[in-house]
């Protein structure tokens, strides 16, 4: 699968901004997907994950409640909704894939992803 980031930007704290990530490949479905994020000095971490049927989600604690994860199969599309944010939240955001998963798998480790998208930086100011 093939993925492609958009949406990043610069906004103030307590903003919204919403990224999206587009897909090529029939094997969208099928694949458990995610986004991550990594900030200056540190580690990449995973921010949200959602299972093939976008039925299951899950969130780092930190952006509980402020961050929502969403996909739509029909358009090979994953979303990823901020709100409230903070500038703790400041880091390039990448999506991502891993195909031929069963319905239930939400992926939460980096080395579990196969499937990589470019990246988008996110810049939150105080």
């Amino acid at each position: 699968v093939q993925l492609q980031a958009s949406g990043g930007g610069s906004v103030q704290a307590g903003g919204s901004l919403r990224l999206s990530c587009t897909a090529s490949g029939r094997t969208f479905r099928s694949a458990a997907m995610g986004w991550f994020r990594q900030a200056p000095g540190k580690e990449r971490e995973i921010v949200a994950a959602i299972n093939r049927g976008g039925g299951m989600t899950y969130y780092v604690g930190s952006v509980k409640g402020r961050f929502t994860i969403s996909r739509d199969n029909a358009k090979n599309t994953m979303d990823l909704q901020m709100n409230s944010l903070k500038p703790e939240d400041t880091a390039v955001y990448y999506c991502v894939a891993r195909r031929g998963q069963i319905l239930s798998t939400l992926l939460t480790d980096k080395h579990q992803y196969d499937d990589w998208g470019q990246g988008t930086q996110v810049t939150v100011s105080s």
